[in-house]
């Protein structure tokens, strides 16, 4: 951009030999054509070891021998393994050109908090990565006048006032790959379990557009959670996103945990994201995964408490770019975000230090779109696209059991719908504690299996009717016997849908439960036998009429033969 008449550029030449007035004269001309009338000032640096660099403003013109040795070693930045180092060298330094290098510098302005303003890099974009000089990196993350808010992927105390940035012209990716899987990293895709590098398959920005409709195919393949209340109820399909809300501890994770845990030899890829967690949690969760077989398909992306909100805010978008590489590759990905409220709290704390307005509860006018622009990337791709699928199952924290508040609202609307754990459930034993009247699957039985869609029935129905029935009649003793079998049979469904941790149960499992269930043999069980009455009745059917688990097992009909077959096998056992 040239200079308003009147105003010189200052420029400085950095040389080892001064140029002549015949050398001088050509350069002032390439630089008065770009900037207009310029005063340059030059500057003897034998550090340069040949050719010259200029320095105008903010751009860098980069010709000396220094430069282009930094060149060399930038393109052999990266390389792991002493195998192959002498190859790479031989390959990189083959192929190497010299090229003038052209950069743009600025300079920081002011830095705490895990934000840094930067000015003098005029033409740098939302997103982009700067490099600061002592090696940290940042994103860019609010575009001012004259200025840049920048947020940084590493200890602010590296970076000081007056330090020079420098435009990368790239955007922020995370390495991604099926070495990943069984691995803990960080939120730039770094290990931090002690194992070693990770061998990446390649580079995905961590934001990429939402795949269009044209793009997707409708969300009708099963991803069973193993959790008979969810199964049956609110079924959640390949590609879907469903949300997982509830006060603190009423087992949300352990929700997402147990969904992981039934994937296994089910070829699906699982990243968890945990964030803003305790590190002694994350510990705990990774040792469950450990120990029931489940971490050699699953990637744990860690961004704990005592990180900075900048590593908080972009380890959700790693962790997607991740799961997107196996979707991409037409393969299943089911990735669960825990949770988007501390997320959530952690951009805030961004916007405000970034000096953005503050809203609705303190959150930004963006909030939405936070969310929004993450959760949208899941989906269940055409077959023209592979045919590949990304589930997430995003888990939001609530106060009091306020659905209503700002972040719960905004991703209620955004997902295709909500299993909400009630603490009243919870604490009296009822575990999954899930709410049948406010949780709900968009997708439905289109996600479901047709054995299972078939015996659940009126299952959610029947539930709903002993809830409300529960309440009115608490007070009152002079009950009609219909009303009182009514009762008995509501409270024997609710127990069994109780169901212990990590103890997942199969689609066959949870068919043969339900027809037993439905046709009303655990009536006259007493309730605190009916988990033991279950376990007794499915463990006959196992063993002594195996034909019908085979037949459930590979999706066969629940026709009234198969009901019969059911009904009689599990009289057996009552």
């Amino acid at each position: 951009m040239k200079k308003k008449s009147g105003e010189k550029k200052y420029v400085r030449l950095l040389c080892v030999t001064p140029p002549d007035e015949k050398q001088k004269a050509g350069l002032l001309a390439f630089l008065e054509g770009k900037y207009g009338a310029c005063e340059m000032d030059i500057v003897e640096d034998p550090s340069l070891g040949g050719g010259f660099r200029i320095e105008a403003g903010s751009d860098v013109y980069d010709w000396s021998i220094k430069g282009r040795v930094s060149q060399l070693r930038d393109s052999l930045t990266g390389a792991t393994g002493g195998d192959n180092i002498i190859s790479l060298l031989k390959e990189r330094i083959g192929d190497f050109s010299l090229r003038r290098e052209t950069s743009e510098k600025g300079t920081v302005v002011s830095v705490g908090d895990g934000i840094a303003t930067v000015s003098g890099l005029e033409s740098a974009r939302y997103g982009e990565i700067l490099v600061f000089d002592s090696g940290v990196k940042g994103m860019v993350q609010e575009l001012g006048p004259g200025r840049l808010g920048c947020i940084l992927f590493g200890g602010d105390t590296e970076v000081e006032q007056g330090s020079t940035v420098t435009r990368t012209g790239k955007a922020a990716g995370v390495p991604v790959g099926d070495a990943f899987l069984g691995r803990v990293v960080n939120a730039l895709g770094q290990p931090v379990d002690g194992l070693g590098d990770i061998e990446a398959a390649g580079y995905n920005p961590v934001e990429t557009p939402a795949p269009g409709i044209v793009d997707r195919r409708p969300v009708d393949r099963p991803l069973e959670t193993g959790i008979l209340a969810i199964d049956s109820m609110f079924p959640i399909g390949r590609g879907q996103r469903e949300l997982i809300i509830g006060d603190r501890q009423t087992g949300k994770t352990t929700i997402a945990v147990d969904t992981v845990l039934n994937q296994k030899d089910k070829n699906v890829a699982c990243i968890y994201v945990a964030i803003g967690q305790k590190a002694s949690s994350v510990a705990q969760t990774v040792e469950t995964f450990r120990r029931y077989g489940a971490l050699s398909y699953t990637t744990v992306v860690v961004a704990t408490a005592s990180d900075s909100a900048p590593m908080q805010y972009i380890a959700p978008y790693a962790g997607c770019a991740m799961a997107e590489y196996f979707m991409n590759t037409g393969r299943d990905a089911l990735i669960i975000y825990d949770d988007l409220s501390k997320h959530a709290v952690a951009y805030r704390a961004l916007s405000l230090l970034l000096g953005r307005s503050p809203g609705r509860e303190a959150y930004p006018g963006d909030v939405f779109y936070l969310h929004s622009r993450l959760l949208e990337r899941s989906a269940s791709l055409s077959v023209a696209k592979g045919g590949g699928s990304m589930t997430a199952l995003p888990i939001v924290e609530t106060q009091g059991g306020d659905v209503s508040a700002y972040i719960p609202t905004n991703i209620i609307s955004i997902t295709d719908g909500q299993i909400f754990l009630e603490s009243n459930l919870f604490f009296s034993g009822q575990r999954p504690a899930v709410n049948v009247g406010l949780s709900v699957s968009r997708v439905g039985g289109a996600a479901q299996s047709k054995a299972l869609r078939k015996a659940s029935g009126t299952l959610r129905l029947d539930l709903a009717q002993y809830r409300e029935m529960e309440v009115f009649t608490q007070f009152s003793s002079d009950l009609d016997e219909t009303t009182k079998n009514q009762l008995v049979y509501g409270s024997g469904l609710m127990r069994l849908l109780r169901q212990p941790q990590h103890m997942a149960m199969s689609a066959a499992d949870q068919t043969i439960a339900l027809v037993a269930a439905m046709s009303r043999m655990f009536v006259s069980v007493p309730t605190e036998e009916i988990g033991m009455k279950l376990k007794e009745m499915l463990r006959h059917v196992r063993m002594n009429h195996r034909d019908i688990y085979d037949e459930l097992g590979k999706g066969g009909a629940l026709d009234d033969a198969m009901r019969s077959r059911i009904i009689s096998a599990a009289a057996e056992a009552m």
